[in-house]
Protein backbone atom coordinates (compact mmCIF):
# COMPACT_ATOMS: atom_id res chain seq x y z
CA UNK A 1 0.00 0.00 0.00
CA UNK A 2 0.93 3.17 -1.15
CA UNK A 3 0.48 6.99 0.54
CA UNK A 4 -1.94 7.82 -2.64
CA UNK A 5 -3.85 4.75 -1.81
CA UNK A 6 -3.98 6.48 1.53
CA UNK A 7 -4.72 10.28 0.60
CA UNK A 8 -6.88 9.49 -2.53
CA UNK A 9 -6.40 13.57 -3.31
CA UNK A 10 -2.85 12.40 -4.37
CA UNK A 11 -4.49 10.20 -6.59
CA UNK A 12 -3.69 11.32 -10.45
CA UNK A 13 -6.11 12.85 -12.66
CA UNK A 14 -7.58 11.00 -16.31
CA UNK A 15 -5.11 8.63 -17.31
CA UNK A 16 -3.80 7.22 -13.90
CA UNK A 17 -6.99 6.76 -12.85
CA UNK A 18 -7.51 3.98 -15.62
CA UNK A 19 -3.80 2.59 -14.37
CA UNK A 20 -5.29 2.22 -11.03
CA UNK A 21 -8.56 0.99 -12.59
CA UNK A 22 -6.51 -1.43 -14.86
CA UNK A 23 -4.94 -2.47 -11.43
CA UNK A 24 -7.77 -3.55 -9.60
CA UNK A 25 -9.24 -5.09 -12.03
CA UNK A 26 -5.96 -7.47 -12.35
CA UNK A 27 -5.90 -8.04 -8.87
CA UNK A 28 -9.95 -9.12 -9.14
CA UNK A 29 -8.85 -11.14 -11.96
CA UNK A 30 -6.07 -13.02 -10.08
CA UNK A 31 -8.89 -13.31 -6.94
CA UNK A 32 -11.20 -15.31 -9.29
CA UNK A 33 -8.95 -17.62 -10.60
CA UNK A 34 -7.81 -18.36 -7.19
CA UNK A 35 -11.30 -18.79 -6.47
CA UNK A 36 -11.81 -20.73 -9.50
CA UNK A 37 -8.87 -23.34 -8.77
CA UNK A 38 -10.16 -23.59 -5.59
CA UNK A 39 -13.76 -24.58 -6.41
CA UNK A 40 -12.33 -27.11 -9.36
CA UNK A 41 -10.57 -28.98 -6.66
CA UNK A 42 -13.65 -28.75 -4.54
CA UNK A 43 -15.87 -30.08 -7.36
CA UNK A 44 -12.78 -32.92 -7.92
CA UNK A 45 -13.33 -34.13 -3.89
CA UNK A 46 -17.23 -34.37 -4.43
CA UNK A 47 -16.60 -36.19 -7.15
CA UNK A 48 -14.84 -38.12 -6.08
CA UNK A 49 -16.99 -38.44 -2.99
CA UNK A 50 -19.70 -39.36 -5.64
CA UNK A 51 -17.85 -42.49 -6.99
CA UNK A 52 -17.41 -43.88 -3.29
CA UNK A 53 -20.75 -43.51 -2.47
CA UNK A 54 -21.84 -45.35 -5.29
CA UNK A 55 -19.45 -48.10 -4.67
CA UNK A 56 -21.09 -48.61 -1.07
CA UNK A 57 -24.41 -48.54 -2.34
CA UNK A 58 -23.48 -51.26 -5.63
CA UNK A 59 -21.82 -53.18 -1.90
CA UNK A 60 -24.60 -52.69 0.33
CA UNK A 61 -27.41 -53.99 -2.83
CA UNK A 62 -25.42 -56.96 -3.17
CA UNK A 63 -25.61 -57.60 1.01
CA UNK A 64 -29.29 -56.53 1.00
CA UNK A 65 -29.83 -59.31 -1.41
CA UNK A 66 -27.72 -62.21 0.26
CA UNK A 67 -29.37 -61.27 3.43
CA UNK A 68 -32.93 -61.65 1.98
CA UNK A 69 -31.36 -64.84 0.36
CA UNK A 70 -30.54 -66.74 3.42
CA UNK A 71 -33.96 -65.22 5.27
CA UNK A 72 -35.41 -67.03 2.83
CA UNK A 73 -33.53 -70.10 3.23
CA UNK A 74 -33.85 -69.73 7.22
CA UNK A 75 -37.68 -69.21 7.12
CA UNK A 76 -37.68 -72.89 5.04
CA UNK A 77 -35.86 -74.34 6.80
CA UNK A 78 -37.81 -73.19 10.30
CA UNK A 79 -40.80 -74.00 8.53
CA UNK A 80 -39.46 -77.71 7.92
CA UNK A 81 -38.27 -77.58 10.98
CA UNK A 82 -41.63 -76.64 12.91
CA UNK A 83 -43.37 -79.41 10.53
CA UNK A 84 -40.82 -82.28 11.98
CA UNK A 85 -41.68 -81.35 15.71
CA UNK A 86 -45.03 -81.85 15.31
CA UNK A 87 -45.31 -84.48 14.22
CA UNK A 88 -42.38 -85.96 16.33
CA UNK A 89 -45.06 -84.55 19.53
CA UNK A 90 -47.98 -85.88 18.52
CA UNK A 91 -46.22 -89.68 17.81
CA UNK A 92 -44.60 -89.31 21.47
CA UNK A 93 -47.13 -87.55 23.38
CA UNK A 94 -48.06 -90.75 25.30
CA UNK A 95 -44.73 -91.35 26.03
CA UNK A 96 -43.92 -87.80 26.97
CA UNK A 97 -47.02 -87.82 29.14
CA UNK A 98 -45.96 -90.81 30.51
CA UNK A 99 -42.27 -90.11 31.21
CA UNK A 100 -43.79 -86.59 33.00
CA UNK A 101 -45.75 -88.59 35.70
CA UNK A 102 -43.04 -90.94 36.11
CA UNK A 103 -40.72 -88.17 37.09
CA UNK A 104 -42.84 -86.08 38.47
CA UNK A 105 -41.52 -83.89 41.36
CA UNK A 106 -44.00 -83.53 44.68
CA UNK A 107 -43.44 -81.21 47.42
CA UNK A 108 -44.89 -81.68 50.71
CA UNK A 109 -47.37 -79.27 51.72
CA UNK A 110 -46.10 -75.80 53.28
CA UNK A 111 -46.34 -75.78 57.31
CA UNK A 112 -46.20 -72.15 58.78
CA UNK A 113 -44.39 -71.35 61.65
CA UNK A 114 -47.27 -69.16 63.81
CA UNK A 115 -45.42 -69.23 66.73
CA UNK A 116 -44.76 -65.56 67.00
CA UNK A 117 -47.83 -63.13 67.58
CA UNK A 118 -47.63 -61.30 64.29
CA UNK A 119 -47.89 -64.52 62.56
CA UNK A 120 -50.62 -66.47 64.41
CA UNK A 121 -52.96 -67.77 62.08
CA UNK A 122 -56.94 -65.77 61.50
CA UNK A 123 -59.99 -67.87 62.08
CA UNK A 124 -62.24 -68.11 59.52
CA UNK A 125 -64.71 -65.79 58.20
CA UNK A 126 -68.52 -65.34 58.71
CA UNK A 127 -70.24 -65.17 55.62
CA UNK A 128 -73.77 -66.06 56.02
CA UNK A 129 -76.99 -64.46 54.14
CA UNK A 130 -78.45 -61.57 55.84
CA UNK A 131 -81.57 -63.29 56.92
CA UNK A 132 -79.76 -66.52 58.57
CA UNK A 133 -77.58 -63.64 60.21
CA UNK A 134 -80.31 -61.68 61.21
CA UNK A 135 -81.71 -65.02 62.53
CA UNK A 136 -78.85 -65.66 64.46
CA UNK A 137 -79.16 -62.53 66.15
CA UNK A 138 -75.56 -60.92 65.03
CA UNK A 139 -77.09 -57.73 63.51
CA UNK A 140 -77.59 -54.74 65.69
CA UNK A 141 -80.73 -52.91 64.96
CA UNK A 142 -80.55 -49.67 62.98
CA UNK A 143 -82.10 -46.74 65.38
CA UNK A 144 -80.89 -43.92 62.79
CA UNK A 145 -80.12 -44.91 59.24
CA UNK A 146 -78.33 -41.34 58.41
CA UNK A 147 -75.29 -42.39 61.41
CA UNK A 148 -72.79 -45.28 60.97
CA UNK A 149 -72.36 -47.18 64.52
Amino acid sequence: MTITDLIPALKGHGRRRAVDEVERLRQREQQLETALGAAGDEVALLRWDLTVAHQQLVETQDLVVTQLANLDDLRAENDQLAEESAALKTRFSAQLAADANAHRITVPPMQRDTTAIEDQATGPIDVRPLRDAAAAGLLRPVTDPGRIA
